[in-house]
């Protein structure tokens, strides 16, 4: 992680979006914890959940043996199995047995859906998320998490596409709020075309983060690109003023 790099975004964020919060990042690492490093805090059962904390300022190590529910441990790779029928958990539930959440009119269709998500094993032993403020030279970032209102969301996006041509520069695919924070971002770091990924989306996920808030994911090589292009875009202009002065007030309200 280059400092400089860190402090410069830093400033960015502040001058462009002012009082809006910083993100956190993860990484995957095989590497212990650093000594000093402060002990992991207490993990909600969603994963979504336990990263409330990150977003206060702690460091979150998460892993194959971290209390947390199988969907979330699909989609970070530590347990590529899902529950038995859990087609039928994510539609119309089994009579007698089990509810559904509805979330697909048929189990056939969730098949559909898990047939086009291939389950992954986790790259390394532990799944590292940190906020922004606490990274250090030896951290390597693969992507960036906000936690964003509108209007600071409509920045993200915009200069998401800035450079594309291409109209889905972000996409925001059907999943659980953990799999649009981690899977989906890390097939886009795997592509040669990284895009952003827009999530939380997920009912079971929205009781975890504020309300008026969604996540913007972006993988590091496109996040890098982001940043080295906000004192030449739109950012600058007049349109922008007046929503950057929307953002400041309602930081301080």
């Amino acid at each position: 992680m280059d400092l400089k790099f860190k402090e410069h975004f830093s400033a960015q964020w502040a001058k462009y979006f002012p009082g809006a919060e910083l993100p956190i990042v993860f990484y995957y690492t095989d590497a212990e914890p650093p000594e000093g490093e402060a002990p992991t805090p207490p993990a909600d059962r969603c994963l979504i959940g336990a990263l409330a904390p990150v977003r206060a300022g702690a460091t979150f190590r998460y892993g194959r043996g971290t209390p947390s529910c199988l969907g979330g441990k699909r989609s970070t790779g530590y347990a590529p199995k899902v529950r038995p029928n859990f087609e039928y958990f994510l539609s119309c539930g089994i009579p007698g047995e089990m509810e559904g959440e509805r979330y697909k009119k048929t189990p056939e269709i969730v098949k559909d859906m898990f047939a086009q998500q291939p389950p992954f094993n986790a790259p390394g032993k532990y799944l590292v998320f940190k906020p922004w403020a606490a990274l250090a030279a030896g951290d390597e970032p693969t992507a960036v998490i906000f936690f964003a209102p509108p209007d600071v969301l409509s920045g993200l996006f915009t200069l998401a596409n800035y450079e594309e041509s291409d109209l889905h520069g972000v996409v925001a695919p059907m999943g659980s709020g953990c799999s649009s924070i981690i899977t989906y971002p890390l097939q886009e770091c795997r592509s040669g075309h990284p895009r952003a990924v827009l999530g939380m989306f997920d009912v079971s996920a929205r009781p975890h983060v504020p309300a008026g808030t969604l996540t913007f994911t972006v993988p590091w090589a496109k996040f890098t690109r982001m940043v080295a292009d906000m004192d030449e875009s739109f950012l600058i202009t007049e349109s922008w003023q007046r929503v950057r002065g929307r953002i400041q007030q309602t930081a301080h309200a």
